[in-house]
């Protein structure tokens, strides 16, 4: 790949080349309107737009276009046929036989052949029984078995399982044929796409306070209906796609068709699903398409007795740091492969879009390990770049969209690459949104290095709004990355082993509680008020859950003490913990009144190092912040771009959030033609020490 272009070289050349591309790519001058530093950078969304446009010809010319092609689980797996027969279909393409055995033929191996096709690709049809019922009935156990050019032979789970369970103390997992006789009824539509995006990650094992694998019907039921009083409209699920070890957090897939088992049957996941649409909640599936387990047994690796099939053989074809195996996107299969299970998925499930994992990973080479990322425009762009994943992602944003066009998409991307989250008509990667993750790393830094009265807020400031103009991001004060065990949840950082014995409103506050209780406020709002066009949070760490997160494993004696949330301790009047969930509850149902979200970038006024003071202004409201940990302001002038009178409508000093009472809420504030901090006008408030406020201009329609 050439390197970026450069006027200074020969004038007429990079006229040529940009004028080449900016035919090529339908509004590829819009992106370079919107940041004209990619100008040197416009053969390289040339070549990607060209690439995903080639392809997408290629599939309609040989496939008959991406609808068709992106149905593969309609052929391939096992299926009923409407004479009562199974056709059955494989794609193996180093395999020397295949067949099919199971509880239906008593484990016979080699009893039903399949017939060797084209492309690599295996197929059979096994009739109906003389009375024309089913040979394979629903719940039955199946294997595909592989003979090798090596003369081995394999057990196989097909990689279009649509369930599989591990049974008692069996260390693989078995593959079961779900054919029921009557499929889940949706009764709910999809909810229209959200204005702003309030999202609650969630994982279904962990959310009971007992201590075992918590159902797909005990999230249904319990935790549902709190996601929906907190003020989220949408959940966020992880650990879905089946995976054989619990421990890996469902980021080590096996089968990636099948809903994971152990939370209970699909029909149970599809009511989960249909019930949050009921309640207006959105669904978005946390899918892995970056990497896949190595795992033979019971996944993708060496399937067809090969290092290659689905994914790169050789050293290519493996993630070190990840122990694990990595698609070959050029692969034409592999294609067909991943873009059926993102249709799989949205249609069978109903779910309304996807988090990309490690989005990083596939973007490059390099797969990011050991990468820092400057900024610089030239690690985006060459050599480095993995233009077939990069490639395969825009297919996949393409097929989301095109299918449910309110549908959503987020990367998971720590580099920052541009144009990531522009549309592919500018040459862009697709995706809707991309997590804003260098906030969570900056509340833990502060938490870790920095004594309070030393924290910088313009270095806040920067790092909240610090993101590419107009592609949206999701802001988050911590995700599970944070939970996890290893590290330390925000309210952890705050107030460690005082969690479990000063939480009780019967005893005085001490000062580290206060402190914690405090700024995880102020944290948690300044996040969502100024971070992003989005807001993320992981289950229970809104109300400052005490425990980090670990599964059962040797090294915890396979302990489930830590792989629960104990939403308990909110409801328990006694305990401070309903504090943060009421902050928590009341932050989310003033931005669904007002929408800052949704809004314009806020319009920073001022980032005081000396007093400690933030104020901006964000869908006609004004945020104030004073992380001061002692000093309170009387009479502290505020800029504003509006005359007229304020009231205060979120206060992190009252008495239902843990604060002090600080404030009179009946004051009124009145702004006059004052400019102050480049904003023409300007009000007098008063601002204790460790408080955020929103005030509104009450003479503005709500």
């Amino acid at each position: 790949m050439a390197a970026p272009m450069t006027p200074a070289a020969r004038p007429e050349d990079y006229e040529a080349a940009l004028n080449a591309a900016l035919a090529d790519v339908p509004e590829l001058a819009r992106l370079l309107e919107i940041d004209p530093y990619l100008k040197p950078y416009a053969v390289d969304f040339q070549r990607r737009y060209k690439q995903f446009s080639q392809i997408l010809k290629n599939i309609g010319e040989n496939e008959g276009g991406i609808d068709k092609f992106s149905r593969g689980y309609e052929s391939f797996g096992v299926h009923r046929c409407a004479d009562g027969g199974l056709y059955c279909k494989e794609w193996a393409p180093g395999a020397e036989g295949v067949f099919l055995t199971g509880d239906f033929n008593g484990w016979n191996p080699f009893s039903y052949p399949y017939k060797k096709l084209d492309y690599g690709k295996w197929e059979l049809y096994i009739p109906p029984k003389q009375n024309k019922s089913v040979l394979v009935p629903h719940g039955s156990k199946l294997k595909v078995v592989i003979t090798s050019k090596s003369g081995e032979i394999l057990y196989r789970i097909s990689p279009w399982a649509k369930y599989v369970v591990r049974e008692g103390d069996n260390v693989n997992y078995d593959w079961i044929h779900w054919d029921p006789e009557h499929s889940y009824e949706f009764k709910h539509s999809r909810p229209k796409k959200p204005r702003s995006l309030r999202i609650y990650e969630s994982h279904v094992g962990i959310s009971s306070h007992e201590g075992k694998v918590a159902s797909y019907k005990h999230f249904t039921c319990n935790v549902l209906p709190r996601i929906k009083g907190l003020g989220y409209n949408c959940i966020q699920l992880m650990a879905i796609m089946e995976h054989a070890y619990y421990a890996s957090f469902g980021y080590q897939i096996t089968s990636f068709f099948a809903a994971s088992s152990r939370y209970g049957t699909p029909e149970e996941l599809q009511e989960l699903v249909d019930t949050a649409h009921s309640m207006g909640i959105i669904v978005l599936l946390d899918v892995v398409h970056s990497h896949a387990s190595k795992n033979s047994a019971d996944g993708l690796n060496m399937f067809d007795g090969t290092d290659s099939c689905y994914f790169h053989s050789g050293p290519r074809g493996t993630h070190d740091l990840w122990d694990s195996r990595l698609f070959a996107y050029s692969s034409w299969e592999v294609l067909r492969f991943l873009l059926s299970n993102i249709r799989w998925w949205l249609e069978e499930y109903r779910f309304d879009g996807f988090r990309f994992d490690g989005v990083t990973s596939m973007l490059y080479h390099h797969h990011g390990v050991g990468q820092g990322f400057s900024g610089d425009y030239s690690e985006y762009f060459g050599l480095q770049v993995d233009e077939d994943a990069l490639t395969y992602l825009m297919l996949a944003n393409h097929l989301v969209h095109t299918l449910c066009p309110d549908s959503i998409t987020i990367a998971e991307d720590v580099s920052g690459m541009p144009a990531l989250c522009s549309p592919i008509s500018q040459g862009g990667g697709g995706f809707d949104y991309r997590l804003a993750m260098a906030i969570p790393d900056k509340w833990i830094q502060l938490l870790k290095e920095f004594k309070d009265e030393d924290w910088n807020m313009g270095d806040i400031v920067y790092t909240l709004t610090n993101r590419r103009y107009l592609e949206k991001c999701i802001a988050y004060a911590e995700s599970h990355d944070q939970a996890l065990v290893g590290d330390k949840s925000l309210a952890f950082w705050l107030m460690d082993a005082e969690m479990y014995t000063n939480m009780s409103v019967l005893t005085p506050f001490t000062p580290v509680i206060d402190r914690g209780i405090q700024l995880h406020k102020m944290i948690r709002l300044i996040t969502h008020g100024l971070g992003g066009e989005g807001y993320l949070n992981f289950m229970g760490n809104e109300f400052g859950h005490p425990e980090w997160l670990d599964f059962p494993r040797k090294g915890n004696n396979e302990s489930y003490h830590y792989a629960r949330r104990q939403f308990h301790l909110t409801d328990d009047d006694l305990l401070r913990y309903k504090f943060l969930n009421n902050f928590d509850r009341d932050m989310n149902r003033l931005e669904e009144r007002y929408g800052w979200l949704a809004a314009p970038q806020a319009y920073v006024s001022e980032k005081h190092e000396g007093n400690k003071v933030i104020a901006f202004e964000r869908a006609g409201l004004l945020f104030i912040f004073n992380f001061h940990p002692s000093k309170s302001y009387t009479d502290y002038r505020v800029g504003t771009a509006l005359p007229g009178k304020f009231k205060i409508v979120l206060d992190s000093d009252a008495a239902e959030y843990g604060g002090h009472q600080r404030l009179d809420h009946s004051t009124d504030f009145f702004s006059e033609a004052f400019e102050h901090n480049g904003r023409p006008c300007s009000l007098l408030v008063y601002i204790p020490s460790r408080v955020a406020l929103i005030l509104q201009n009450v003479d503005l329609p709500n």
